[in-house]
């Protein structure tokens, strides 16, 4: 069970690290938010980043099996790369529709798949 909950943190703080990362550039589409400057912006992101954290620290303190949790930091890590990617894909395909995913993507994806099998591979 700690391993359902450590990849469900996993995807919520990745989905507000995408956001804060990425999601001005959508937001820039939006009449006031396209009048701040950089600081202000900056300012949003580390608000919208603030939530990456409060679910990413304990995703990894649970998580860990130095913890009592089922997975090894190298493995945590995968894992997260892994969702960071499968994040901002379905991201950028809801919000930026000027994005396409072609054939080296996939392949990419594939690859990244091979990546967690062979990290989970005793």
């Amino acid at each position: 069970m700690k391993g359902f909950y450590t990849i469900a943190l996993l995807i919520l703080s990745n989905t507000f690290m995408t956001l804060a990362w990425y999601g001005h550039l959508k937001f820039a589409e939006w009449k006031w938010f396209s009048k701040l400057g950089l600081f202000a912006i900056i300012l949003i992101s580390w608000g919208i980043a603030l939530f990456e954290y409060i679910f990413q620290v304990p995703a990894n303190k649970m998580g860990y099996n130095g913890n009592g949790g089922p997975f090894s930091l190298l493995q945590l890590k995968v894992i997260q790369e892994v969702i960071t990617l499968v994040v901002f894909a379905v991201f950028t395909l809801l919000f930026f529709k000027t994005e396409t995913f072609r054939v080296n993507h996939i392949i990419a994806f594939v690859l990244l798949v091979a990546a967690v099998y062979f990290m989970f591979k005793k």
